[in-house]
């Protein structure tokens, strides 16, 4: 006997998971919905984390004339009566543009949007409180859980969004203030303390480890520290926050050393938790760990079959990037599809601070950890023609490689457009190619793309050196 449904599927989420998933089935010819409660589609990727604070930065550097003091030397500062809503103006904009595109994107692949609070009533029905009053049942072959996630908020930490805000409510701020202290230094902390730096705001970033961004190589995130320190900003590290005092005009954070940092805000980056609750998981007996993310096999499936879960919702890496692949890979499973089946093992990753950084593959350290042998390149944008002229003379490259083959093993950058020139080295490392591919390739001039080229000459004299040593013993 035939069962009968009402679609092929229903997602649960709009951000970008929840779009490229509906999106992958229906262009496939699948019958999709996607039940969203907020009052946008697009999900924190759209309107409260990746799109907005990005372009919060790019505000950042045209307000502060940060690029424009490294080219010419000026000393620009903070304009006079700068509000909130000036700050705000082109990330409304772009919001807005997102908003249309995403729309469209889902008209044209004939997925519905239903409006309202989805539940599951059991593995094939998806219970919707609707926004417009009233409640329907909804059924579907498979189910794809794309909430994502919420900043996670410590039980003793009094969030008012007047003096102590959250990384979701800190773009909603009424005011943009003199001093300001961000709790942690991980992605978000370390991007939002970046971005009011450059404002002139005085910063003070507290994190609890002995450094910054412990998944990134160390050399990059000592020189991110340094630079961050030359713009003004503050670090406090091997600390924690014990108590809280909020007063009318500023708030008090004592610290476990005994000192109190005294602030106008303060931004909590405390990590994220998965948006899972009332969502009936557990009469399900859908499996899950820590702060709810939702436990999934190699292919976003949980262990209720038809049931799957993609993006911030599952936990790391929790990027748009790889939420929107693994959504993919999860309906051509789901559809037998077999177009996409698995999600690259090469993932770049940035970190959009002032200067940007970026990466894939190893990291020095990891290399160390595994006991793998590694020979080390660098170029450095200050001896670009191209840094030069774009007034970047801090930013670097950095390759790391197998002296065995010179098979490249990871790539690092920080500075002016390290997101974008990541995906050379990712694709060389997707094919397993070596160092020897930058050497050939010809690259424009002046470009910052050709830092490969000479990050990969200096390579390859470290392991010409390596060869001689080899040799000889």
């Amino acid at each position: 006997m035939t069962i009968s449904f009402d679609y092929d599927l229903i997602v649960i989420g709009s951000g970008p998971a929840g779009e490229k998933g509906a999106a992958q089935a229906a262009y496939y010819g699948k019958k999709v919905a996607i039940v969203e409660r907020a009052d946008h589609l697009g999900g924190a990727g759209i309107n409260t984390g990746t799109v907005p604070s990005k372009t919060l930065r790019e505000t950042a550097l045209y307000f502060s004339g940060l690029r424009q003091r490294g080219l010419y030397g000026i000393d620009y500062s903070l304009k006079e009566g700068l509000t909130v809503s000036d700050f705000m103006y082109r990330k409304q904009i772009v919001v807005e543009n997102e908003w249309d595109i995403l729309t469209r994107n889902l008209e044209r692949h004939n997925v519905e949007v239903v409006w309202g609070e989805a539940s599951l009533a059991d593995p094939h029905t998806v219970h919707v409180r609707l926004k417009a009053g009233g409640e329907a049942d909804l059924t579907a072959d498979v189910i794809l859980i794309a909430t994502g996630s919420t900043p996670f908020h410590p039980p003793n930490i009094p969030f008012d969004n007047q003096m102590i805000y959250d990384s979701d409510e800190i773009l909603r701020m009424d005011r943009i203030p003199k001093t300001m202290a961000v709790i942690g230094g991980g992605v978000i902390g370390c991007e939002y303390a970046s971005v009011f730096t450059a404002l002139g705001v005085q910063v003070t970033l507290v994190e609890t480890r002995d450094r910054l961004l412990p998944f990134v190589d160390g050399e990059i995130a000592q020189r991110l520290k340094s630079q961050l320190e030359s713009l003004g900003l503050r670090f406090v590290f091997n600390n924690r926050v014990t108590a809280v005092n909020v007063h009318d005009d500023h708030t008090d954070l004592t610290l476990d050393s005994g000192d109190v940092l005294e602030c106008e805000i303060a931004l909590w980056a405390a990590g994220r938790k998965s948006n899972v609750e009332r969502l009936g998981l557990d009469t399900l007996g859908v499996k899950s760990g820590e702060r709810g993310l939702i436990l999934v096999n190699d292919k976003y499936q949980t262990n209720v079959p038809n049931i799957y879960a993609a993006g911030d919702v599952i936990g790391f890496p929790a990027l748009a990037s790889t939420s929107m692949e693994q959504a993919r890979v999860a309906m051509v499973h789901a559809f037998r599809l077999f177009y996409k089946e698995r999600v690259s093992p090469v993932l770049p990753l940035a970190v959009y601070t002032i200067p940007e950084i970026s990466m894939v593959g190893l990291t020095e350290e990891e290399c160390r950890e595994k006991d793998v042998a590694y020979l080390v390149g660098r170029s450095y944008y200050e001896k670009s023609p191209r840094g030069q002229i774009i007034g970047d003379l801090s930013g670097m490259l950095k390759l790391i490689f197998s002296p065995e083959d010179k098979k490249l093993l990871g790539v690092h950058l920080i500075g002016e457009l390290a997101s974008e020139l990541i995906h050379i080295g990712a694709h060389v490392m997707v094919g397993g190619g070596t160092i020897d591919e930058f050497i050939q390739a010809v690259y424009n001039y002046p470009s910052l793309s050709d830092s490969y080229k000479y990050a990969a000459y200096d390579g390859l004299g470290k392991w010409e050196m390596w060869v001689d040593v080899s040799q000889g013993a």
